[in-house]
């Protein structure tokens, strides 16, 4: 049985839930709750702080703000990037991520965590990228 980690995190001005979702050699993804300190409103730097780089794991974590319906990922070290957590084939919300994809529950489309390109249909175009700034440990919309 694979193991299972969610973890769910504060975000943003208005608490805005995200939920990390791990993945393994296994495919699973799941495990413990965890709150890291709520983010701060936006200031000179951008607009309001989804996350503190330290909540984005390297690698096959990815984390999916649903109320704010972004996906930040972090391929590598360093590398932050976000995109739309709506599907471009019928709108649904993404809700996993697996083998180093992020997956939507409605049709099975998977996109790439590195660029969000799709890896399995039925999508026929890429989540589009969404603005973030990285700044002083933080991630900031715009």
């Amino acid at each position: 049985m694979n193991a299972r980690r969610r973890t769910v995190l504060a975000a943003g001005a208005a608490g805005a839930a995200a939920l990390a979702t791990g993945c393994g050699s296994s495919g699973g993804d799941g495990g413990d709750d965890a709150t890291p300190t709520p983010s701060a409103p936006g200031d000179a730097t951008g607009g309001a702080e989804l996350a503190r780089t330290g909540d984005i794991p390297v690698g096959c974590v990815t984390t999916i703000f649903k109320e704010r319906k972004i996906v930040v990922t972090q391929p590598t070290e360093g590398d932050f990037k976000a995109f739309s957590a709506v599907c471009t084939h019928a709108s649904c919300l993404v809700s996993t991520v697996s083998d180093g994809t992020i997956n939507c529950p409605c049709h099975g489309s998977k996109f790439s965590i590195t660029d969000a390109a799709v890896e399995a249909g039925p999508a026929t175009r890429p989540l589009p990228a969404e603005q973030i700034s990285v700044s002083g440990g933080a991630i900031r919309l715009g």
